[in-house]
């Protein structure tokens, strides 16, 4: 397969599909002010062509803040695109069509992935969806977009996901997550007063939840929301841990960005040698793959602050880069087969 990579800094989206020959699958990346007219105009340049889509900043080795993206597979890929819909109260009503796109491609461990764009309740969303691809080990990896809207097939959805099963017919396909933390000293906490609606945790270890994070840290108020760069919490899910961003102080408590429960097992987190962790995935890859056809991954957000805050993002993209045609995504939250996690990368590598 192919991998094509396309961009409009001044959002002209045929300037973003200039060159794209015979897609089989397109992604788009707009913003917020043009995204309903690019989800119009993508399929009025190419009717009928599988596509989904969300408002997000996008890249390859240079990265698209408010313009548009296109990253589009071709010559070797069997796709399917679709929605499920009200993912706020019932995606599973739909779930059927996911089982049909399984089916219709002939989806399999070794060679298919599914890509998802979430407009929100992701830890729900993808409970639903791993609950079809566990039954063949297909891996997914995607993440959520701002907004609250998705486009497939020319569309745009509220309170939805748009997914692609994509099916490499030249290869195997892998999924990988990257986390450039580790936990921090013997820090352990049981979350209490939670709100899961809310994504709030109201206390640690029976103490007020901002407390306990200041008296560590040593950080006024103010800092909280920044300070999670560096120290976001690790919830603790067996053998992997999820990174938990804050997202804002409520009081006496803690806004995050994902859902905490009452007597979760959670840990404090502190950054790590980040370039050293990326030079290790990309050897892992290498290790995995003697020959790479393209790799899309989605970074969080605050990975992209954190990482221009340190002016280190175009060494990043340059370093990707290094394994071929590497593009992507910035998203508000990753999605790693069934898990939500914050704060981390998330890639599938095709052959």
């Amino acid at each position: 397969m192919k991998q094509y990579f396309g961009m409009s800094q001044c959002g002209a989206l045929k300037e973003a599909v200039r060159g794209l020959m015979r897609p089989q699958l397109i992604m788009l990346f707009s913003n917020g002010e043009q995204f309903e007219a690019h989800v119009k105009e993508l399929e009025e340049l190419f009717p009928g062509i599988p596509s989904i889509g969300c408002i997000g900043m996008s890249y390859d080795t240079r990265i698209v803040e408010k313009g548009v993206g296109i990253i589009a597979f071709s010559d070797g890929v069997s796709v399917a695109a679709n929605v499920l819909e009200q993912v706020s109260t019932m995606p599973v009503k739909y779930i059927e069509r996911l089982e049909q796109d399984v089916r219709n491609i002939k989806a399999s461990k070794e060679d298919t992935v599914c890509i998802d764009f979430c407009a929100g309740n992701d830890a729900c969303v993808l409970t639903t969806i791993y609950s079809v691809l566990k039954h063949r080990d297909i891996s997914l990896v995607g993440g959520t977009g701002d907004a609250g809207k998705v486009s497939v097939n020319g569309k745009v959805y509220e309170d939805a996901v748009a997914y692609a099963m994509v099916k490499n017919q030249n290869g195997k396909v892998k999924a990988y997550k990257e986390n450039i933390y580790h936990q921090m000293k013997d820090y352990r906490f049981i979350a209490s007063k939670t709100d899961k609606a809310q994504y709030i945790i109201g206390a640690l270890n029976g103490s007020p939840a901002k407390q306990v994070y200041q008296e560590i840290l040593h950080v006024t108020e103010d800092e909280i929301t920044t300070q999670t760069f560096k120290n976001p919490f690790g919830k603790l899910n067996g053998d992997d841990t999820c990174i938990v961003s804050i997202k804002e102080v409520k009081g006496d408590a803690l806004t995050c960005f994902r859902q905490v429960n009452d007597s979760d097992v959670l840990v404090l987190l502190e950054l790590g040698d980040y370039k050293k962790t990326v030079r290790d995935t990309i050897h892992m890859i290498r290790r995995d793959f003697s020959r790479i056809s393209g790799v899309f991954s989605v970074n969080c957000l605050f990975r992209y602050l954190l990482f221009n805050q340190n002016h280190y993002m175009k060494e990043y993209l340059e370093e990707m880069g290094t394994l071929g045609s590497h593009a992507g995504f910035v998203g508000y939250g990753e999605h790693y087969n069934n898990r939500f996690v914050n704060q981390s990368m998330t890639c599938v590598v095709f052959e």
